[in-house]
């Protein structure tokens, strides 16, 4: 429990360091609480003055209506001299409240009105500038649909002189640039803004807030680079805050606009809890009427996404649902309505309600703007997959095509063949996946023996093409009722072997029609017929579709046998040799047998290169290249198969050549190709869009676009959430959690740590929980958050004990004992200390040590002498350090004892001992390297060192050397 005013001083200041939202609000409402408690008055202004701008930008400005007000009072009834301290934030607070009171339509506009009137008279009397209480008053006005007036205030507002309670110089063109945006002034609007992104922007609402106002104005005067760049910037700054649920309605709206209403869902999806907690009535109208727009659009665009659902989370006595594009659409509309027709009842005007009516109708002004980094192309509706067709330049000239490719196309039929011999021909196409060939001839069959009294065989021969014309156009229902009949025929001819081999088509046609028993039972039964009395081609076949039925049926190591003992050989047919080498392949990937898969994969791609059919070709291509090591043979067979592939097999191949570009280090390309395969994956309605999405991310990250990589990471987490996979959505969450610590991101970086933190709190997962923990530590101390610092690591420290991993736990509470020491809170460091000598303890006793171990005591070793001497016991630190630099060059380690020995050489210094430290420092000196920073400063230390020896003409000769001077 805090108690002290100091400590609770000191809780101020770490509140002050929170980021804005919940956790900083409940801070600040306990620290208010408890100055109250104290009876310390400053504190209790301090405290509310926080409160007052956490209030504001963590969400809930209602609040800071009483804080601010409570503030105010004191300031007026008993001037103290802290007020002089926070008299111009006091002042700067009041642009809070005006900007925030109109934005309730519960609060009278009079009162607004008394706020600036107030705001004017107190700036006046000051000395201050009233160009900001102008800049409120046109904002009033602007919302009441007073346009004359608006106009007036916005004149002063920009001829009034700036001075220091302005606002910043991001923020008052970005008000000015959004105002003329409202009038159709875009040209003036880009021309007023853009010269302040030039420069150096600090405001923490910039420079969000200007992209944001700049969109419209972008986008209408065909800037559509810089529109798209603007959403996707500011929309990543706003989407955090939930202060910021106006703006995000605006880029919401702007998703619909640019016709991206799919992105537009997903961001109301992601906000929509937002409603119910909105910042204020205003908020909640902007982002309901820019919701509804994007999902009546959806819920209008036929088959494709009117069938679409947002998923709304669970909220008080509401429970989880997906509710329908179209239901949600109209919801919110309502809701926008309702809320602009309460703030014209207050304003007296329709101003507000006619806005509404104007966002609910925006028409799009460009028909498609690619926004996502995912999806850089507008994509056709799932299952109408588009892209390069075979033999399309653009593909071809990625490499050499296999030496031929058959063509399937009109195949002569002999004027004089016989019946028999049309049907000999027809099947001999068939075997050779010639299926237009083999239509023709049948075709021509038909014309020449219609009507024709002919034998029993050749009508049952000609059923049975029947069936496979069926087969090929996809008829498998149709196809199975012809094939009973040619089968019936065959068994009415006494000849049991062509009567299997039809039952060997037919079973795998039950099995998948919903017949699965009565078609695997057909297809085991041909194929052991036809090994007994088959030819050897007959044999292969049966026992190619059997195995294949098998693999379907999860009895892969069955199917691997069969295929095993076939006898390709005497068959000599390379259509099944093709055939039995791909399946073979497949069935060792999915048994896991990765030392066969290698070779078996390389001989399929050879077989199926031979014989230079597209169908095998691409998929043996495809495997291949994802078995090989080498990056740049796995891309030069992707660009074969390239050549080849059919629409519906671009996928794989995007996908594989992505992933080898990477391999090869062209991030850039692996970006391009990937992107494409999302684009693909979308289209066909393919599963896995989300695992591609972490691949393209990963790209992203590796080519150095970050934004990009954490807004396709942030898709990826969302979608397998959804799917309920929590493992692979975790990996997802790490790797987005390093994108933004790249970005310079800390605050979401450590939600994802702390809640994977949470996530992995099981016994097998302890070291993942410590990793994320001291991840956390590591966010936290560099920016320069020590005490919550310690805290991770302390949690990191428990968890890798738990975990039974000693030198990882030293390691963490090392540096929770440095952090605590940065805090500084010296005590707390030294307890630290005690906590980790008990660990040392036990990794010093195992000998001989591993120099992991050794590098580990070592720097523990340091980091208790360093605590110890800001403690005053600079004895027991110097007895830490005895031998550590002899052990940490007995590793190599001579960087870390050389930074070692210099620190034991200044103890001895400040204890007074300059003749044993200086032959100490002489030694760190020689052995690091000149004009190095650490050089520099043991040169310094010594030189000191021999002043305190009364050998200033030494002392003088090394500061000479090392360019120091005296004052150094």
């Amino acid at each position: 429990m805090v108690s002290s005013t100091d400590d609770l001083w000191r809780m101020l200041d770490q509140i002050t360091a929170m980021p804005w939202g919940p956790g900083q609000i409940a801070a600040v409402e306990q620290l208010v609480q408890r100055a109250d408690a104290a009876d310390d008055q400053h504190l209790a202004f301090a405290a509310r003055m926080l409160a007052t701008n956490s209030y504001v930008y963590g969400g809930e400005p209602a609040k800071s209506f009483v804080t601010f007000s409570w503030c105010l009072a004191e300031f007026d009834r008993e001037p103290r001299p802290y007020h002089a301290r926070h008299g111009h934030t006091l002042f700067w607070y009041f642009k809070y409240m005006a900007n925030a009171l109109v934005n309730f339509p519960a609060v009278p506009l009079a009162r607004t009105h008394a706020v600036l009137d107030d705001m004017e008279r107190r700036y006046r009397a000051g000395g201050h500038s009233v160009q900001a209480v102008h800049k409120y008053r046109h904002r009033v006005a602007r919302h009441v649909g007073a346009a004359a007036e608006a106009e007036e205030w916005y004149r002063r507002w920009v001829t009034e002189p700036r001075d220091q309670l302005s606002d910043c110089a991001g923020c008052d063109p970005t008000s000015q640039a959004s105002y003329l945006a409202r009038l159709g002034r875009d040209e003036e609007a880009v021309a007023l803004a853009e010269p302040v992104l030039a420069g150096r922007l600090t405001c923490s609402e910039q420079p969000q807030a200007i992209l944001t106002a700049l969109m419209l104005p972008y986008l209408r005067t065909g800037r559509l680079e810089q529109a798209r760049d603007a959403h996707r910037l500011a929309y990543r700054r706003h989407r955090r805050l939930l202060a910021d649920l106006g703006d995000i309605g605006e880029h919401v709206e702007f998703c619909a606009l640019t016709g991206n209403d799919t992105r537009g869902l997903e961001i109301v999806e992601r906000h929509l809890e937002w409603l119910d907690r909105a910042p204020s009535p205003a908020a909640a109208m902007r982002f309901a009427a820019a919701g509804a727009l994007v999902l009546g659009r959806l819920a209008a665009g036929g088959p494709a996404t009117a069938g679409l659902t947002v998923h709304r989370r669970a909220y008080g006595d509401r429970p989880a649902a997906d509710v329908p594009v179209g239901v949600l659409a109209a919801e919110l509309a309502a809701t926008a309505r309702e809320l602009g027709g309460q703030f014209d009842t207050r304003n007296g005007t329709t101003e507000q309600s006619e806005q509404v009516e104007r966002w609910l109708t925006a028409e799009p002004i460009v028909e498609y703007l690619p926004l996502s980094a995912s999806l850089r192309r507008r994509v056709s509706a799932p299952g109408t997959a588009t892209g390069p067709a075979p033999g399309d330049p653009a593909a071809a000239d990625r490499g050499t095509p296999p030496a031929r490719a058959p063509h399937d196309g009109p195949v002569p039929a002999p004027a004089e063949a016989t019946a028999d011999e049309l049907l000999d021909l027809a099947e001999e196409l068939w075997r050779t996946h010639r299926p237009a060939g083999m239509a023709g001839v049948l075709n021509a069959f038909d014309e020449r023996f219609d009507g024709a009294d002919l034998p029993p065989r050749v009508l049952a021969r000609r059923t049975e093409m029947r069936a496979a014309i069926l087969v090929a156009d996809g008829d498998l229902a149709g196809a199975v009722v012809v094939n009973r009949e040619a089968r019936t025929r065959y068994e009415e001819l006494a000849d049991q072997v062509r009567a299997q081999v039809v039952a060997g088509r037919l079973g795998p046609m039950l099995y998948e029609t919903g017949s699965t028993d009565e078609g695997m039972a057909m297809t085991r039964a041909a194929a052991e017929h036809l090994d007994r009395y088959g030819d050897a081609r007959q044999r292969v076949a049966a026992n190619l579709r059997l195995a294949a039925l098998l693999s379907r049926a999860d009895a892969e190591a069955e199917a691997l046998e069969r295929l095993d003992r076939l006898d390709l050989a005497a068959a000599d047919d390379p259509y099944l040799t093709v055939q039995a080498a791909l399946h073979r392949t497949q069935l060792l990937g999915q048994l896991g047998r990765h030392e066969e898969y290698g070779p078996a994969a390389e001989h399929a791609y050879r077989v199926s290169r031979e014989l230079g059919l597209a169908e095998y070709f691409v998929p043996a291509a495809i495997w291949h290249a994802q078995s090989v090591d080498d990056p740049t043979r796995r891309i030069e067979l992707c660009d074969e198969a390239l050549a080849l592939a059919p629409a519906a097999a671009l996928l794989p191949l995007r996908v594989t050549r992505g992933q080898a570009l990477l391999a090869a280090g062209q991030p850039a390309d692996a970006v391009d190709e990937l992107v494409e395969a999302v684009a693909l994956c979308v289209e066909q309605g393919a599963d896995g869009i989300d695992y591609l999405r972490s691949d393209l991310a990963n790209a992203y990250r590796i080519a150095g676009r970050l934004g990009e990589a954490a807004e396709v990471a942030e898709e990826a987490v969302v979608g397998l959430d959804r799917a309920g996979q929590q493992a692979d959505a975790d990996q997802n969450r790490y790797l987005l959690a390093n994108i933004y610590r790249g970005l310079g991101e800390p605050e979401p970086a450590l939600a994802l740590l702390d809640q994977l933190a949470d996530n992995l709190d099981g016994p097998d997962n302890l070291p993942g929980r410590a990793q994320m923990q001291e991840e956390a530590g590591d966010i936290l101390y560099d920016t320069d958050r020590d005490g919550l610092a310690a805290q991770r690591f302390a949690a990191a420290a428990e968890s890798y004990r738990l975990a039974g991993l000693p030198q990882h736990e030293l390691r963490a509470r090392r540096r929770e004992a440095a952090a605590l020491l940065w805090s500084p809170d010296v005590p707390a460091a030294l307890a630290a200390v005690g906590r980790a000598d008990r660990v040392a303890a036990g990794l010093a006793s195992g000998e001989p040590a591993e120099p992991a171990v050794v590098w580990e005591l070592s720097m523990f070793a340091d980091t208790a002498a360093r605590v110890l001497a800001q403690s005053g016991q600079l004895d027991e630190a110097l007895e830490r350090l005895s031998g550590v630099p002899d052990r940490l060059r007995s590793i190599e380690a001579f960087g870390e004892a050389a930074q070692i020995e210099v620190f034991g050489g200044e103890l001895l210094l400040d204890s007074g001992r300059p003749a044993q430290a200086e032959p100490v420092l002489r030694r760190a000196l020689g052995g690091l390297p000149t004009g190095s920073d650490p050089a520099r400063r043991t040169a310094w230390l010594l030189a000191r060192t021999l002043d305190a020896l009364d050998r200033s003409a030494e002392a003088d000769a090394l500061r000479t050397e090392y360019g120091l001077t005296a004052d150094d």
